[in-house]
């Protein structure tokens, strides 16, 4: 990836994150084609063991195909004790953007998966430290142990919220509405923003497009402005579901005129659209702006 590309897709303008099937042809193309900003070889729960070497053999021609596309290229790979090893030293030379690690739950797993990158990145001629490590928390212990896991690594830029293994892991029944998942997605955004990485809003695993935007919605107003997916057909919905608007754009405007206005009158804080304006909401809409 160049670098233009790189500063296009950082962290916060990931919108979407789509996980798919490792051996599935037809399906990556529809990745390909999705629109989704970071699209996911998964090697892992979505690819049945038998068809793992058929996967692997796949990812250099199909990370070609996903770059063309215009997409930051993933991988999740399975646990370095398993095959996760046997993953990287096939997918490496594909060169990937990010490494995904599942069930992510301790800082050990991130050194260890860092220094296995540094091998092989020095092997393959990639400059050191240029493959991100993509932390998935889907268990209690990944949960509360978010700023250990993202302070391992200077590779970590994000980490990505769970949602299945994670109910399961609660003993909690999943639904569409997600309350199950709620206390989860508030402490995860709050850990993730005190660490100093980009939250990535656990996946809508539902077909319906109106409950995933409805629930991409609902994450934006949390302070997410990311998420992952796992349907394709979902992509661009949910990117505009967390991009600012027209609407929204304007009204960051109007808060910060009239409330730069007040400061220079020598007052405090301005009343814009009936909400009194004081400097966070001021910072906040100037950071929506990309003004500095």
């Amino acid at each position: 990836m160049n670098e233009a590309s790189r500063d296009r897709l950082a962290p916060a303008l990931r919108r979407t994150w789509l996980f798919g099937a490792g051996a599935d042809r037809v399906v990556h193309e529809a990745m390909a084609q999705s629109g989704a900003d970071v699209l996911i070889q998964d090697l892992e729960d979505f690819t049945p063991p038998v068809r793992r070497h058929e996967a692997r053999a796949l990812a250099p021609a199909l990370y070609q195909r996903w770059r063309e596309a215009g997409a930051l290229v993933c991988v999740r790979i399975n646990p370095l004790e398993a095959e996760g090893n046997l993953d990287l030293q096939d997918v490496m030379p594909g060169r990937p953007d990010i490494v995904a690690y599942p069930k992510s739950a301790t800082a050990l797993h991130m050194r260890a998966l860092d220094a296995s990158l540094t091998t092989l990145e020095r092997a393959l001629g990639i400059p050191d430290g240029t493959t991100e490590i993509l932390p998935v928390c889907e268990t209690a212990l990944g949960v509360v142990n978010l700023r250990e896991i993202a302070g391992a690594s200077p590779r970590i830029r994000c980490a990505l919220l769970g949602a299945e293994d994670l109910a399961t892991d609660l003993c909690a029944e999943r639904s569409r509405e997600a309350v199950e998942l709620d206390y989860a997605r508030r402490r995860f955004v709050l850990e993730c923003r005190a660490a100093g990485v980009e939250p990535v809003d656990a996946p809508y695993t539902f077909s319906d497009v109106a409950g995933a935007v409805q629930e991409a919605r609902h994450s934006r107003r949390l302070g997410y402005r990311t998420k992952s997916l796992v349907r394709p057909d979902h992509a661009l919905s949910l990117r505009d579901a967390l991009t600012p608007n027209v609407s929204d754009l304007a009204a960051a405007r109007r808060i910060v005129s009239e409330f730069e206005a007040a400061r220079a009158r020598g007052e405090e804080r301005a009343l814009v659209d009936g909400l009194w304006v004081e400097v966070p909401t001021y910072l906040n809409a100037k950071r929506l702006l990309g003004q500095p």
